[in-house]
C-alpha cells in the first residue's frame, strides 16, 4: 500500500485508472471503516482511502483538537487487510491552500434538520471536504456507512445535483457484539459508560417494535413513540438531542396515512452519555 500526502502524487499514481473505488475517513480506523474498504474492493480497483480530520465539520466547542490521529496504526491495519492500494493523507494546507472562502451548502430542508439543527454548519463542512476529495480522487464509486444516515443522504444528493460521475454505495452499520455502532468516538467512553452505551440501539429497536404494534392495531402516533424513547433514555442519564422517526426517502416527518400505507421509515437518534455524543439509526 502506498501512502501519499499531496494531490499531485495522488493523481500521478491514479493516472489512467477508470475503476477507482474510494472510502473517505478521518482516520482512527476501526472494523467499521475496514468493512467499507472491503466493500469498495468488491466494486472497484484500485481502492483509495483518505485520512483527513476536517476542521470545517467541527463546531467551536467540539473535539477537533483531541480527535485521535493515529496514522501509523491505521496504515498497519489497512496493510494487514490488503484491500487498499493508496492512502491519501493530506495536511490542512494541502486541502485548503488559501483562506477558505468557498463552501458547499446543502439544502435547508435536509441540512438544517436533525444533526444540522444541533451542529450548525456541520453538513456544509462535510459537503465541502467530500467535494474536494472526490475532485482529487475522481472515483467511479465511493462507499459511506449507514451509521451517518443523514450524511449519506446529503452526499448522494450533492452528487446528483452537481452531476458528479460517482456512484455512492451504502454499507450497513457495523456493530459490536452488544449492538453499539462502531465509532471512533467510542474510545472516549469510560468503562461504565461503555456498558450503558448499547441502550441507544436497544431503544431504537423498541421504537421499531412500538411502531409495528401500532401498525398492527391500525393506528399511528409517532409522537408517543418518540416521547417514550426520550423518557427512557433520560431516565438512564442520557442527554438527548433527538429521537425521531422520519421517512427514509427524504427524512421528512411522515403523515399518518403514509405510515399506515407502509411508508419506509427510519428512527434516528443522537444523545450524549457523559461527555461523549453518540448517533445511531434503525430502518423500519
Amino acid at each position: 500500500m502506498k501512502v501519499v500526502h499531496t494531490i499531485q502524487d495522488l493523481r500521478d499514481h491514479l493516472r489512467g485508472q477508470t475503476r477507482v473505488a474510494f472510502v473517505p475517513t478521518m482516520g482512527n480506523l476501526h472494523d467499521g471503516h475496514l468493512a467499507l474498504m472491503k466493500m469498495a474492493r468488491q466494486h472497484g480497483d484500485p481502492v483509495v482511502t483518505s485520512i483527513f480530520v476536517n476542521r470545517l465539520q467541527f463546531g467551536p466547542n467540539e473535539d477537533f483538537d483531541r480527535y485521535p490521529r493515529t496514522l501509523r496504526d491505521d496504515v498497519e491495519k489497512m496493510e494487514q487487510r490488503r484491500d487498499v492500494y493508496i492512502t491519501f493523507a493530506p495536511d490542512e494546507h494541502e486541502m485548503y491552500p488559501v483562506p477558505q472562502n468557498y463552501r458547499v451548502q446543502p439544502p435547508d430542508d435536509l441540512g438544517d434538520i436533525l444533526e444540522g439543527e444541533f451542529r450548525p454548519g456541520f453538513f456544509s463542512g462535510v459537503c465541502t471536504v467530500v467535494m474536494k476529495l472526490l475532485s482529487c480522487v475522481q472515483p467511479r464509486v465511493a462507499v459511506f456507512g449507514k451509521k451517518d444516515y443523514q450524511q449519506l443522504m446529503i452526499v448522494r444528493s450533492m452528487c446528483q445535483q452537481f452531476q458528479l460521475p460517482v456512484e455512492i454505495l451504502a454499507h450497513e452499520t457495523v456493530r459490536a457484539d452488544d449492538g453499539l455502532a462502531l465509532s471512533s468516538r467510542n474510545r472516549y467512553l469510560r468503562p461504565q459508560e461503555r456498558a450503558e452505551a448499547p441502550r441507544l440501539y436497544v431503544t431504537l429497536q423498541s421504537m421499531r417494535q412500538a411502531q409495528r404494534a401500532q401498525l398492527a392495531a391500525g393506528v399511528c402516533d409517532l409522537e408517543v413513540i418518540e416521547k417514550e424513547a426520550l423518557d427512557l433514555m433520560q431516565a438512564h442519564g442520557w442527554k438527548v438531542d433527538y429521537m425521531s422517526v422520519r421517512r427514509q426517502r427524504d427524512l421528512k416527518r411522515p403523515a399518518a396515512a403514509e405510515v399506515l400505507a407502509g411508508e419506509p421509515l427510519v428512527a434516528l437518534a443522537a444523545a450524549k452519555l457523559g461527555a461523549t455524543r453518540l448517533i445511531d439509526n434503525l430502518e423500519f
